[in-house]
């Protein structure tokens, strides 16, 4: 089957995309998703306690805004329900294609058309949009002995709900974003909860609230209330990547954190171990009222020896000290920059996404790649945010994906991709601008790739990168003709990046 725009993923991305595109008139196309509903991130992980970080308001479409947000921060449930509300309000419905996992996707230097391979069936199209998303595909640690372990094991999102924890032993691995939400909800209900931690976190106050009902009719009735929320929302987080940008502005947010954490754990040695020692924001700010609390009560031990195997009846740390356990929770992240996705992408004269992005990955504007044409990625290479919503990002992506099929289809054009040249430029912008802040302090974290570099997070503020794409450049892409052969790039003044 043919169809002129093909979007892998139907989260807060793929969504965004097909309901910009529809309004856009560029109405032939179609959204695949391997799961059974839309909502990506927020279907697949529905953990106890999950909720977002980023306000309500803020983490919504500008163009889809929600007067009936029950809470200043939305938990996953909600969230959900947004998503799928959108689908219906913009009759993106008759367009989705769930249960279809995009198993395969080439470019046909000949037709010029992408070739999807899907578990429901083969697809053409003239356009690939990936919004398969960062966080889409766990990842398992390769811990000697996994196998082996006679109790349940699942990752956080994989979450077993008919798995009962009541009176278990339970041992999490991992103190992200998603084990300080699930870890104070099952505390109460184990006999005993261990949990292995291998760097603490920087946590931060949530100061959420429910919205009230008064409220709620103001966002409804009143026009620009919710508009003005929003803008103030935005303007006051894409400040605080002041403190990303700049280090030291961050040491008071840094002594925040840390006297919360006295006031809420009394015992020295535990304290000592939730104790951060990296510059705040090198590795993900956490926010949670919860979880240090919830790691002082009797039925918790804090592990920081590392796992040296995991055994039939439990984990054995690296200082040989058995702990036992029936059931074991992963919460250690997902493949951000070693995404499966990339492996079945290829692009012209049959070279993959994985080989492209080699030993590290780059993209044009974090959208395109040079030898992929026709292809456009949301949430790609620095697109990434430690202080704001992500939806910004998409948002501003959107922009330069219409901008870049309006102008083929003024000019008649079938097939475009960016210049090597200009890839390049972008990224060594990029990569100069990381240069000074927070994430080159040295920490270890999910933000960078097996070179080392920070390949995920944009050095900036989510208005910088929405100005550098608002509008599409001509003399940075050249057009791709029949047989894989690129043209000269086109005439036009090229701005700098």
């Amino acid at each position: 089957m043919d169809t002129d725009i093909a979007i892998i993923g139907a989260g807060f991305g793929g969504l965004g995309a097909a309901i910009r595109l529809q309004r856009a008139g560029f109405t032939d196309y179609l959204v695949f998703d391997r799961g059974d509903d839309v909502g990506g991130t927020w279907r697949d992980n529905s953990y106890p306690g999950c909720a977002c970080d980023v306000p309500s308001h803020l983490y919504s479409f500008s163009f889809a805004r929600n007067p009936r947000w029950s809470n200043t921060f939305s938990g996953q449930q909600e969230i959900w329900d947004y998503l799928r509300d959108c689908v219906d309000r913009f009759g993106v419905r008759p367009r989705l294609r769930l249960r279809h996992e995009v198993q395969g996707a080439s470019w046909d230097d000949l037709r010029q058309r992408w070739r999807l391979r899907t578990s429901g069936g083969d697809h053409t199209a003239r356009v690939l949009i990936c919004a398969a998303g960062p966080l889409s595909d766990p990842a398992t640690p390769d811990i000697p002995g996994i196998d082996d372990f006679a109790g349940t094991i699942f990752h956080s999102a994989r979450w077993q709900h008919d798995h009962d924890l009541t009176g278990r032993h339970v041992a999490v691995i991992g103190t992200g974003a998603s084990a300080i939400q699930f870890v104070p909800r099952i505390q109460p209900t184990v006999d005993k909860l261990t949990l292995f931690q291998r760097t603490p976190a920087w946590i931060m106050p949530r100061l959420s609230r429910r919205i009230s009902r008064v409220e709620q009719a103001v966002f409804r009735t009143v026009p620009g209330a919710q508009r003005a929320v929003r803008t103030g929302l935005y303007l006051a987080r894409d400040t605080m990547g002041v403190g990303f940008l700049h280090p030291a502005v961050n040491r008071f947010a840094s002594r925040l954190s840390l006297r919360t954490l006295r006031r809420q754990v009394a015992d020295p040695q535990l304290r000592d171990k939730l104790t951060p020692r990296y510059a705040m924001g090198c590795k993900r700010v956490l926010i949670s009222n919860d979880y240090w609390p919830s790691l002082t009560r009797p039925n918790v031990d804090v592990v920081t020896a590392g796992i040296a195997r995991i055994v039939p009846d439990g984990l054995v740390a690296a200082d040989e000290v058995h702990h036992r356990a029936d059931t074991i929770i992963l919460g250690t992240g997902f493949h951000v920059t070693d995404s499966p996705v990339v492996r079945r992408i290829r692009g012209r004269g049959g070279r993959s996404l994985g080989e492209a992005w080699t030993p590290s990955m780059h993209a044009y504007r974090g959208t395109m790649v040079a030898g992929f044409p026709n292809l456009f990625f949301l949430l790609g290479p620095n697109t990434g945010l430690g202080h704001t919503s992500v939806v910004l990002m998409i948002e501003a992506q959107l922009q330069l994906v219409l901008a870049a099929l309006r102008h083929m289809r003024a000019k008649g054009i079938q097939a475009i991709e960016p210049t090597a040249d200009a890839q390049r430029r972008w990224t060594e912008r990029v990569d100069q601008k990381m240069t000074g802040t927070v994430w080159k302090t040295g920490c270890s974290s999910w933000y960078l790739d097996a070179t080392g570099r920070n390949a995920t997070i944009w050095p900036g503020f989510a208005s910088s990168f929405r100005l550098r794409l608002r509008r599409f450049r001509p003399a940075d892409h050249q057009v791709v003709g029949a047989g894989s052969t690129p043209n000269e790039p086109e005439r036009e003044h090229a701005d700098a990046v």
